[in-house]
């Protein structure tokens, strides 16, 4: 489901605000509440959290744009969460577990026989 991200309500007196930085880019994952867009006014800078978590799929606006309230500014995927996330966690632990299994280990050195003929443990003949 695509979930759309808007300019929150400004107060009466403001009619424009500047997007000021983007936090994400297009295509990444991002958890909801998480600061999306710092938006700044001639009074106060908002912090514009995320509605939902998913995939930034499209940002409508730049850095630097005018918008007013309740404007679309960029769109999120909900419906990728899974695969975004999956590709947000390929850091080394990721690479480890998709790594082939090792073999079992050997038996420890003392526990393995002299020579195929003996039989462990090795007692003295009879004579």
């Amino acid at each position: 489901m695509l979930v759309e991200v808007k300019v929150p309500q400004l107060s009466e007196s403001v009619s424009e605000a500047t997007l000021v930085s983007w936090h994400k880019k297009e295509g990444e994952y991002v958890n909801r509440d998480e600061n999306l867009i710092d938006i700044e006014t001639d009074k106060v800078v908002l912090e514009t959290p995320a509605p939902d978590s998913g995939v930034l799929k499209s940002i409508k606006k730049a850095n630097g744009a005018s918008v007013t309230s309740n404007e679309l500014i960029a769109v999120i995927d909900t419906d990728t969460k899974a695969v975004a996330k999956a590709h947000a966690a390929a850091g080394p632990a990721a690479i480890v577990a998709a790594a082939p299994p090792l073999p079992p280990p050997l038996s420890p050195p003392w526990r393995r026989r002299s020579s195929p003929r003996r039989p462990w443990p090795c007692r003295p003949r009879a004579r």
